[in-house]
């Protein structure tokens, strides 16, 4: 009998909560607008997909500077001679 009695319990607060909800965001008006409970999963996420988003081009744009930078970093060859470097005749 117990088990009965605590999903009566939960089931009134939320009931209790829901009302409370409904009547901060709609005031008098409460009766005419109801909340869809979806909404507030829809609107989570679309900003965790925001946040991946800019994630992943953040990730992006770091990875190419860093190739950029280390692309600057090499040194570029130099021309260089193999054995003593003999004059050229002069006429």
């Amino acid at each position: 009998m117990s088990g009965n009695y605590g999903t009566q319990v939960i089931e009134s607060v939320a009931v209790r909560r829901r009302r409370l909800r409904e009547a901060w965001l709609f005031g008098a008006e409460r009766a005419r607008n109801t909340l869809n409970e979806q909404t507030g999963k829809v609107l989570a996420s679309v900003m965790i997909g925001a946040v991946a988003c800019a994630g992943c081009a953040g990730v992006s744009y770091f990875k190419s500077a860093q190739a950029k930078e280390k692309q600057n970093q090499q040194p570029t060859p130099t021309a260089t001679t193999s054995g003593p470097v003999s004059p050229s005749p002069s006429k």
